[in-house]
């Protein structure tokens, strides 16, 4: 055998010494979670140990990094360990959360896997884009105006495919997981994707059996879910405005004036109406359904504007408690708008103030 074959031979020797007892460390390294499931996650009482992997940053960054957190001892060691497995260039970006006794395997799996640390983002039902931005800078780290043009782009609705107009009512309102710092495309389409999945092909059905568009459907979902305080009374509110719409009657819906005036406000004004009363949104000046949704109606929304109760009421006033006073004509509305008002001016005596909304539907 010659010199250099000898020396070949030794190189290779003392790489396979290397790298099984790497392999060794790295057990060794395990501690008491080595019979855990990989990147099972930091248990009750554990430590704790918060870390940030960069887009697009190098594995010897994240070796530096494992290391100034105390979580690796040696960064040399610890790249020719992820080499030798050939996961030193299968890193995934993220906020990470792990155990500071987790062993270098337990370490290298979660990285690997992008099990990044996750938070809960709940986006209440009835919300519209405006709040939506709000919550979603809290994820993402972007400013709420930057969100907000983002969402609000042209052509954003024919792009994730919704009917439109825009994402207005087709982010849905429901509780994710996201890691800190996500990006805002990703957290879209997951909302997006959550909205796509309500519509099975039996209410795909219904809608079809009522003569309503998706678009349609939605927009009344999203009138009946910013109208209700108590869920049992949406199937009722939705046969209200199926009536008034079926005979040609305008809705009358206060939500719609409140979005055409660009906030929410606790007492609804004749001069408030007056003022967007060129608004398309505005369902006291214009016949019909507005343009599209008001905001993000939930499922029971969803579902009582596609089965509505089977009633001929025409009107409701909303009482202090949240509930409503439904009637079939405009006398008894009349009475009954009387009856709320008293309700309410009592309410105002005890608490000192406020006020209810217009609720001429």
């Amino acid at each position: 055998m010659s010199g250099r074959r000898v020396a070949r031979s030794r190189i290779g020797s003392a790489g396979a010494v290397l790298a099984l007892s790497l392999a060794v460390l790295a057990g060794g390294c395990e501690g008491e979670r080595q019979d855990d499931a990989p990147g099972s996650g930091p248990g009750a009482g554990e430590d704790v140990v918060r870390f940030t992997v960069p887009q697009g940053a190098g594995f010897r960054q994240v070796a530096d990094t494992l290391v100034s957190r105390d979580l690796v001892g040696n960064a040399l060691l610890f790249r020719v360990y992820a080499k030798v497995r050939g996961d030193d260039g299968n890193v995934r970006a993220g906020q990470y959360a792990v155990a500071r006794e987790a062993g270098w395997k337990s370490l290298l799996d979660d990285l690997v896997a992008g099990r990044v640390e996750t938070v809960p983002v709940t986006i209440p039902e009835g919300w519209t884009l405006r709040q939506i931005a709000e919550r979603l800078a809290t994820i993402t780290g972007l400013d709420v105006a930057e969100i907000r043009a983002a969402l609000e782009t042209e052509g954003e609705d024919a792009r994730l495919n919704v009917p439109g107009p825009g994402l207005e009512g087709y982010l849905f309102p429901d509780t994710y997981r996201f890691s800190p710092g996500t990006r805002l495309e990703p957290v879209v389409q997951a909302m997006v994707a959550a909205y796509k999945r309500l519509w099975t092909p039996e209410r795909r059905a219904r809608a079809e059996e009522l003569e309503m568009t998706e678009r349609e459907v939605m927009t009344l979902a999203s009138i009946v879910q910013a109208e209700a305080r108590q869920v049992s009374e949406m199937p009722r509110i939705s046969a209200v405005f199926h009536n008034r719409l079926r005979i040609g009657y305008l809705l009358q819906a206060d939500p719609t004036v409140q979005y055409a005036l660009g906030d929410r406000r606790s007492r609804l004004l004749y001069r408030d109406i007056d003022a967007v009363a060129d608004n398309p949104y505005n369902t006291y000046t214009n016949a019909g359904l507005p343009p599209g949704p008001i905001g993000a109606a939930g499922v029971a929304a969803l579902e009582a504007t596609l089965w509505p109760e089977d009633s001929d009421y025409l009107y409701f006033v909303a009482r202090p408690d949240g509930s409503h006073i439904f009637t079939r004509s405009l006398e008894e509305h009349n009475r009954a708008r009387v009856e709320a008002r008293r309700q309410w001016d009592a309410l105002e005596r005890g608490a000192g103030g406020g006020g209810n909304g217009n609720d001429e539907s």
